[in-house]
């Protein structure tokens, strides 16, 4: 009993503390109930709307917000129009406010030495979630939401982003003379405009474009960030399991989507296309098995392609830009003669061997045309798998 009768009467104290100071405050200027009330009370102990309301009178417009916060229904309403076609389960809002409010409020919290109390923003995007949460049954989410509203008071216009989904899948490539990567719109550079529709892409006559022309259609996302586990020569062929890619789309529409194991895109096929948490931060390491087309300007002896076998486990340095060196290791080779000038190179290695360079000799060593002691060219190369 006595601990119930001592809460009462501190209860009752921080009341009276509460409609005293918001009677100080409302002797000099005209508040709102929530701007009345955010600053009377400290939001980790008290509040209390009752009081402002009883104590408030005038009818004129509140000093702080212009009496915003009569109007956030319009902003939920705006909030319910943009989002409809997004698929979530948590959100979070922020504002842009003028400088001239957060002013205002500063100057009065300063005024009255008002510590402990939210800003005129904390507040408003409170009630805004509030709000929102309890229209959509959606969850606030302030660490990592789904989607993120921005309402910009300044000039009354709203954004939504929605946070990014992380793929990952193979595809193999079963014709010559198509390429890898996607050219960036020239007009934006990649960044995204109205010419390319915003996904930093006209043409989707690539690998690159047909993933991202299938992941935006799918996902509703306006850009698709590719980073490749390897890559290939437009002439080459992806074979086998196919070649590893992870894909960061850029706010996504849907979340709840399960592709097919496998995806046909006329010039590819996409495998085993699943959502993942995060793409990986460190480099991955793989080994590709590949076909090489080799032509000499000389005749080729079948006794000088016996020199090949000394690749085999051997280190082959290749010497990159800014005198940067990288090692790959060759695990497995053979080889067949075709004509007196051409032959075939099967290899597994490491991945990331710069294969034409391997072949003719450029900053790669030991190298194809060192080894036989013969200019040596590519004619092309092909993927026959790619291991992880």
């Amino acid at each position: 009993m006595l601990r119930i009768e001592t809460t009462l009467v501190k209860k009752s104290a921080s009341q009276e503390q509460i409609t005293i100071q918001s009677e100080k405050i409302l002797r000099e200027y005209d508040l709102c109930v929530n701007c009345l009330d955010r600053l009377s009370s400290n939001t980790r102990r008290i509040r209390s709307n009752k009081i402002g309301k009883k104590i408030r009178k005038k009818s004129t417009k509140c000093y702080i917000c212009k009496d915003m916060f009569s109007n956030i229904q319009e902003h939920i309403n705006k909030m319910l129009e943009i989002s409809a076609d997004y698929q979530f389960l948590t959100f979070h809002t922020g504002a842009i406010l003028r400088s001239s409010y957060i002013d205002r409020d500063d100057s009065i919290r300063s005024k009255f030495q008002l510590k402990g109390t939210d800003s005129i923003k904390t507040e408003l995007t409170r009630q805004i979630n509030k709000r929102f949460e309890k229209k959509t049954k959606k969850k606030i989410d302030y660490q990592n939401p789904d989607i993120t509203f921005t309402i910009n008071f300044k000039n009354d216009s709203y954004e939504i982003r929605s946070k990014p989904i992380y793929l990952f899948g193979r595809y193999t490539k079963n014709i010559h003379d198509f390429p890898q990567k996607q050219k960036s719109c020239e007009n934006c550079n990649g960044k995204g405009c109205v010419s390319c529709d915003q996904h930093g892409i006209l043409n989707f006559d690539s690998v690159e474009g047909k993933i991202s022309e299938y992941v935006f259609q799918k996902f509703g996302a306006k850009q698709a960030k590719i980073t490749w586990i390897g890559g290939e020569d437009k002439q080459s062929l992806v074979l086998g399991k196919g070649r590893p890619f992870f894909v960061k789309l850029v706010n996504p529409k849907k979340r709840k989507i399960k592709p097919a194991k496998k995806i046909n895109l006329e010039q590819i096929s996409i495998f085993n296309l699943k959502i993942i948490e995060q793409i990986p931060k460190e480099p991955i390491q793989f080994k590709s098995k590949i076909g090489i087309q080799i032509v000499t300007d000389d005749k080729v002896n079948s006794s000088i392609l016996k020199n090949l076998k000394l690749i085999k486990n051997s280190s082959i340095i290749v010497h990159e830009k800014l005198g940067r060196e990288s090692k790959k290791t060759v695990y497995m080779l053979s080889y067949k003669k075709i004509s007196s000038n051409s032959f075939r190179l099967d290899l597994t290695v490491d991945g990331g061997l710069p294969i034409k360079r391997f072949v003719e000799g450029n900053s790669v060593s030991p190298n194809v045309s060192q080894i036989l002691d013969l200019q040596c060219k590519c004619k092309e190369f092909d993927f026959y798998d790619i291991e992880i």
